[in-house]
């Protein structure tokens, strides 16, 4: 059983675990408790609220704590008359390791759980159901959130990480932008600038000198921007070479095994930037989504056609397409290519579209 995380990204789904409080309700429904009992399980249900979500309001590590012991002396409270309330102890148990980083001091927290079950259960003589429900559930849920905890943990420093890596990237890729305009401008504008300068003050003195001045600003004024136009294409070519080296990057980082094939493709630059953001596409899911231990990731051009294979061995996906797959389908669809993709085991995608002649070469 996991419990609803601050920054869940699976919405209302991840508050299902708070179904398992139903239970708190079933001696009631079976006894056809008396009006008094019932106002009692509602103010019960009320307190485990509070208690439940001031675990994610309060910042503070002891608060935390106390609040989870609150939930159990709630327990202790209302286990003589309901059994359900040992859910109160097993839900204490899951949030334990959320809140308390080491697993030794966990596991010691919830024997502490198990051991207030034991004691009331063996001083009031209560049901042998509600002691294997509070204690037993209780170490079964607490340990497994133990795992699920240091998963969490570790996804978020992943994604801190990854995010401080692009980050880093977009940064180093501007100051080399801006490295590579100042040396194809820099210096040609200043030269433009002394020119019309210069012409502008012969223009009554020496005319025919001013007009040869004019004629080498607009000399310079060409070769900078074939320079500029050289430089941009040299960006586009860059593009999807820069964009495979980051997925791999990216994936090892996450810890997914990579393995390669890249081959030299003939693309123009609107088919090169397309498959660069159909791999940015496809690796996001893998990292984030996936599960995966391994991805294959093929390149290649055959008879005409660019092949592009991206495959791990994940989870899988549902049949229903996303907006990022449905965005990288319309923009293979319309270079006239194809998306196939195939899920169960893992996830597969296959993309084909048609070269044009002459392209320029999209990887090195």
């Amino acid at each position: 059983m996991k419990i609803v995380a601050r920054n869940s990204e699976q919405g209302w789904a991840s508050y299902t675990p708070l179904a398992y409080f139903g239970f708190f309700f079933l001696q009631p429904i079976l006894e056809h408790a008396s009006p008094a009992k019932w106002a009692l399980t509602a103010l019960g249900t009320v307190i485990f609220v509070v208690l439940y979500f001031g675990v994610f309001w309060l910042k503070n590590k002891t608060w935390q704590l106390l609040d989870l012991g609150a939930m159990v002396l709630v327990g202790v409270v209302y286990a003589p008359f309901n059994t359900g309330a040992s859910c109160f102890f097993i839900f204490a148990a899951a949030l334990l390791p959320y809140i308390v980083d080491a697993d030794l001091a966990v596991l010691e927290f919830i024997a502490v759980i198990v051991g207030i079950a034991g004691l009331e259960t063996w001083l009031l003589h209560l049901s042998g159901w509600f002691l294997l429900y509070a204690a037993g559930l209780s170490l079964v849920v607490g340990g497994t959130n133990i795992f699920f905890a240091q998963r969490s943990r570790m996804y978020f420093k992943l994604k801190a990480a990854n995010d401080e890596i692009e980050h880093l990237a977009k940064v180093a890729e501007r100051e080399r932008i801006a490295r590579d305009l100042h040396d194809v401008l820099g210096h040609t504008l200043s030269v433009i600038i002394l020119k019309s300068e210069l012409a502008g003050k012969l223009i009554d003195r020496d005319p025919a000198r001013a007009k040869a001045e004019i004629a080498d600003v607009e000399r310079t004024s060409r070769e900078a921007l074939t320079e500029v136009r050289s430089t941009i294409r040299g960006y586009r070519a860059h593009t999807l070479e820069t964009e495979l080296k980051q997925a791999t990057a990216a994936l090892e980082t996450a810890g997914v095994a990579v393995q390669s094939e890249f081959k030299e493709v003939n693309l123009t630059p609107a088919q090169e930037s397309v498959v660069a953001l159909v791999v940015r596409e496809a690796i996001t899911n893998v990292v984030r989504h996936a599960g995966a231990r391994t991805c294959l990731l093929r390149l290649a051009q055959q008879n005409g056609t660019c092949h592009l294979e991206i495959q791990d061995d994940g989870h899988g996906g549902g049949l229903l397409e996303g907006n990022g797959l449905r965005g990288m389908r319309e923009r293979i669809e319309a270079l006239g290519g194809t998306l196939i993709r195939k899920t169960n085991p893992g996830t597969r995608l296959t993309i084909e579209f048609p070269l044009k002649p002459n392209a320029e070469s999209g990887l090195c």
